[in-house]
């Protein structure tokens, strides 16, 4: 007699793992940042600019703290980094473009918005190129410790520093949109330039100073609260100040490298 085998029943695969608890977190944060950017747009179609700038600023603070929430809970993701891209091209590109067009650029119409656009498309631009290197070895700024171009927040902080500055003076040429479309097509030029620039997670404070620094950033906070534009408007004038010196500094970083290597060339080299 001939024994009949039942067929095998395919075996359940387990389910596929979703996005971890202890990644939420960070991601909760880079959502608030979205938030943020998204309402600055609204409160400049309103006119009320000064909120409309402080919610991208709250949009760069947020920016700035969700991957550090995510190295220190050990939450990083594909999805996050994501995620943070597109919330940055929001933040950073579109919201200031539109606050920007808003409060200057709309008298006039068609090169006020081509600047506007170049702004917001360069930014989604610098952050494609940023995406498409994260995996790659050899990325010569990041090894030295420099960005390449300017980071998408620091290019919203200068992209709005004429709105700053009309804060704090209230003088009415700041406005005028004969200045503000190149300053933005200015800004947006160096977003996806490959100009070397500072990198805060390269910097390392001596132990000798660090009092020092805790002590700054007190005061910082303080002239925050009580002279936010002022504030906001130095720090951004004195980052935009220190480009021309990152570049140079990373051009004597090259200039030793190439010594280097080439000095190790002509040791290897055999005698005649």
């Amino acid at each position: 007699m001939i024994e009949q085998r039942l067929p095998r029943l395919p075996r359940l695969r387990r389910p596929t793992r979703g996005l971890p608890l202890r990644a939420v977190a960070p991601n909760a944060v880079t959502a608030l940042a979205l938030c943020s950017g998204l309402s600055g747009v609204r409160f400049a179609i309103g006119g009320d600019w000064q909120l409309a700038v402080a919610m991208v600023m709250v949009a760069g603070v947020l920016d700035g703290i969700d991957g550090r929430i995510a190295r220190l809970l050990h939450g990083e993701s594909r999805f996050g980094a994501e995620l943070d891209s597109l919330s940055d091209a929001i933040s950073f590109g579109v919201a200031p473009a539109l606050i920007l067009y808003l409060w200057s650029l709309a008298t006039l119409p068609r090169f006020g918005w081509t600047c506007a656009l170049i702004f917001a498309v360069f930014c989604a631009l610098r952050l494609a190129r940023f995406n498409a290197k994260i995996d790659e070895t050899d990325q010569p700024h990041k090894s030295a410790g420099f960005l390449t171009g300017v980071p998408a927040p620091a290019g919203a902080a200068l992209a709005l520093l004429p709105m700053l500055l009309w804060f704090w003076t209230d003088e009415p040429f700041l406005a005028s949109p004969y200045l503000v479309a190149p300053w933005v097509a200015t800004i947006a030029l160096l977003m996806v330039s490959s100009i070397a620039t500072y990198s805060w997670s390269s910097v390392r404070l001596r132990r000798n100073i660090r009092f020092e620094a805790l002590a700054l950033v007190v005061f910082l906070g303080a002239a925050l609260v009580s002279a936010p534009w002022q504030t906001l408007g130095v720090l951004t004038t004195a980052y935009l100040v220190s480009i021309p010196f990152s570049a140079y500094q990373y051009a004597r970083v090259r200039q030793r490298r190439a010594i280097v290597v080439s000095g190790r060339g002509s040791v290897q080299q055999p005698n005649a």
